[in-house]
């Protein structure tokens, strides 16, 4: 029997006064999850408390990476995903495509006001602005940069933008200039070639956070005891972290990394999956997205049509029994917009096959042992 690990990102949240003081989970229509629900309906912390509540760490927790192994920054593993890497010798930021306003604040950390083809032309804006420099353009807003490594492998630490919205960007930045003039000055060239692309009372400019250094992690199947794993989805992030574990990854085209996806996609590569592997990882990221917006709602509408779209088909077309888990990595709070450490929703239990008794998981660890119960392995 194999099993389904129903990944929501940043599921866990707060409750709302505009949900009728639910969080956004509890506000969704759920009835198939709430199936499952009848055989384990729990909670619990994913980062406990020795993980900063963030993908990179609370995901390849869950895949079976001890401690020691989780990724120290994810910009690496989103090279990964797209299918390049970096030398020993050079480091490589996230680089957000940002809006500031004209105060000099923090007004988006995720390109707000542009679409989706503009953001694609401000990207390409800034490409060789610098020899010393390689710009990645991701999708969206998310970008990368290539730098060379520092003598002591390591640079200053520079606040995530999606936590630091409305604050001064020259403050959140000062780390970064002081530590590298050169790099200050590709902002300040980036600036500038991105002044066309002004509006609304606010400009763009790109946002260096999260360094990482090339690192290299133990495969899936050998932390879980031979098991062959797989992955839908299509944050970079998650991509990578598959990749560098030498899992199979499937990337529907149509697949998006917010609450815009094609879940049908991520249904029919799930269910296709479900017949040759022993464990597939399914990762919605549009929750955390729409979080970080401050949208209850449209989070509690993307879990409602999970249920209802990739549930509901994935059970239709993969008629075999198989064991699902439905969690999430972190709490991302509708209110604030910041990732949190608390408990998130965990339910779980068997599909198209008969339901087993009542019990409940209370950890990260009893997770992975349910996906991994011995009449889970394909044969």
């Amino acid at each position: 029997m194999p099993s389904l690990l129903l990944l929501i990102d940043g599921l866990g949240d707060e409750p709302l006064a505009y949900l009728n003081d639910k969080t956004p989970f509890e506000a969704a229509s759920h009835p198939l999850f709430d199936k499952v629900g009848e055989q384990c309906s729990s909670s619990c912390s994913v980062c406990e408390d020795d993980l900063v509540p963030e993908s990179a760490g609370c995901i390849g927790r869950l895949l079976g990476l001890p401690k020691e192994a989780l990724p120290r920054n994810r910009a690496y593993l989103e090279m990964l995903a797209r299918g390049w890497d970096i030398a020993d010798d050079q480091q490589v930021w996230r680089c957000n495509l940002v809006a500031v306003d004209e105060e000099g604040r923090l007004a988006a950390f995720n390109g707000r006001g542009l679409s989706t083809v503009e953001m694609a032309a401000a990207a390409r804006s800034c490409f060789h602005l610098d020899e010393a420099f390689i710009f990645v353009f991701l999708s969206e807003y998310r970008n990368l940069l290539v730098v060379q490594r520092q003598k002591n492998g390591g640079g200053p630490f520079v606040p995530p933008p999606h936590e630091h919205v409305g604050e001064k960007m020259d403050e959140l930045l000062a780390p970064l200039r002081e530590g590298s003039p050169a790099l200050a000055a590709f902002l300040q060239k980036a600036k500038e070639r991105l002044l066309p692309f002004a509006r609304g009372g606010c400009h763009y400019a790109l946002y260096p956070w999260g360094l990482s250094v090339k690192q290299s992690l133990p495969s899936f199947s050998s932390l879980n005891e031979g098991r062959r794993g797989a992955l839908v989805g299509k944050a970079e992030i998650v991509l990578g972290l598959a990749k560098a574990m030498g899992m199979e990854v499937r990337e529907p085209s149509t697949a998006t990394g917010d609450v815009d996806t094609d879940i049908f996609a991520k249904a029919r590569a799930a269910a296709d999956l479900l017949a040759s592997y022993d464990v597939v990882v399914a990762h919605f990221n549009g929750g955390d997205e729409a979080a970080h917006r401050l949208d209850g709602r449209a989070k509690a509408a993307f879990i409602s049509q999970i249920d209802s779209e990739f549930l509901a088909y994935a059970m239709t077309k993969f008629r075999k029994p198989f064991r699902i888990v439905v969690c999430g990595d972190h709490v991302t709070s509708s209110r604030t917009g910041k990732h949190g450490a608390g408990p998130v929703p965990v339910l779980a239990g068997v599909l198209n096959g008969p339901p087993l008794p009542a019990f409940r998981l209370a950890s990260y660890r009893d997770i992975r042992a349910f996906l991994l119960e011995e009449e889970g392995k394909n044969g």
